[in-house]
């Protein structure tokens, strides 16, 4: 028997602006196929015929969505409804848990997630009906769970724009997610929301480090721009959180404290972290950016990933998912339990008003007789 170690797999050529570099095979295709060296030069014309090609576009389809509210059961999650106005999300961020959703349009979780972005160009008036039905009552609502509602398409389309025209017509309140900046730009409707207590917005923050970010995530905006954010809306009487999520071990991980002081600074209130999920496809396409990024690293990272989801690279239990498992995620716990309360930050969700909701006005443009 060879006592040879096996010969490290060949990567990809880094494709720039992109987080993923290949168009990884979804769980539910029947083949998948692996770049192989076989010593004839095969991988370097393949190398130099990809460098030659011309960076992947970003391809959107216009759908009409047939739903827009996603009812939630998972215990461990703060709230109990959502909306994505978007499928796939062009910021690319390495380690995104949402990039298996594209397995189900037959879709790359890897480089099509972050090149095929599906607009749902219905979602205001789908939205519209379903606060309109009769019984319906409001519920915790978050807006940009498994995609950015900020997409770059955005300052075009105006999806995000529309849904929370809605939700202000409504009196729903909202809590909505973004590492855009764009979200700056709804600060009138955000910010009126916000004065009736029908508003909150959180912004995620990963590194401070932006070299890092520009790796990392590679089509969000800058972490001096989203500092700016948080200020922004602070400004404008919004209330704001910050997400450290996720939380990488020997990555982001030594900047957990600095990256929440600077929030706080800036006008956070509220902040949560989650430390780094791999669930189905995620696992290979990350393990596959840190041999690109930080091979000296990669085995340490992922070791300690593992030692914090049970041995897994992930555990979807509920109950441990959200916060690992563990000496290391328990010390990761405390870490941020004592920085929050020195920085004044809670680890709740903002307090929202329920109570002022009122249907909107339906499609068809006919009014209440009350």
């Amino acid at each position: 028997m060879s006592s040879e170690a096996p010969a490290p797999q060949p990567q990809p050529p880094l494709i720039k602006g992109r987080g993923s570099h290949r168009r990884l095979a979804h769980r539910f295709e029947a083949t998948q196929r692996d770049a192989f060296d076989d010593g004839w030069g095969g991988m370097q014309a393949q190398q130099l015929q990809h460098e030659e090609a011309p960076a992947p576009r970003t391809i959107v389809i216009h759908e009409p969505a047939r739903s827009i509210l996603c009812s939630n059961q998972s215990p461990d999650i703060g709230f109990e409804r959502s909306i994505n106005p978007y499928r796939g999300c062009e910021h690319g961020c390495s380690y995104c848990f949402a990039r298996p959703t594209h397995s189900y349009l037959n879709l790359s979780p890897g480089l099509d997630f972050e090149t095929h972005i599906v607009a749902k160009t219905n979602a205001a008036e789908l939205l519209r009906e379903a606060l309109a039905r009769p019984g319906f009552a409001p519920r915790p609502l978050c807006l940009g769970v498994a995609t950015d509602a900020y997409q770059p398409i955005e300052r075009e389309l105006r999806i995000t724009r529309g849904l929370l025209e809605v939700l202000a017509e409504a009196r729903h309140p909202v809590s909505l997610i973004t590492k855009s900046a764009l979200v700056m730009r709804d600060l009138d409707v955000l910010g009126s929301m916000a004065a009736q207590r029908q508003a909150a917005v959180y912004v995620s923050l990963t590194t401070l480090d932006a070299g890092l970010a520009r790796r990392l995530e590679p089509r969000a905006a800058a972490p001096h721009r989203r500092l700016q954010t948080i200020a922004a809306l602070a400004q404008a009487g919004v209330p704001v959180g910050v997400s450290v999520s996720p939380v990488i071990p020997f990555l982001n991980e030594p900047e957990l404290e600095r990256i929440l002081q600077a929030a706080a600074e800036a006008g956070a209130t509220r902040a949560f972290s989650i430390p780094l999920r791999l669930p189905w496809e995620v696992a290979p396409l990350f393990r596959q950016w840190l041999a690109q990024h930080e091979p000296l690293k990669a085995e340490r990272i992922m070791a300690r990933v593992q030692d914090m989801r049970g041995g897994r690279d992930n555990d979807p239990s509920f109950g441990s998912r959200m916060r690992g498992q563990g000496l290391w995620a328990e010390l990761l716990t405390q870490r941020f339990r004592k920085a929050c309360q020195r920085l004044g930050l809670q680890r709740v969700t903002h307090e929202l008003d329920y109570s002022a909701f009122r249907p909107p006005a339906p499609v068809s443009g006919q009014g209440s007789l009350f």
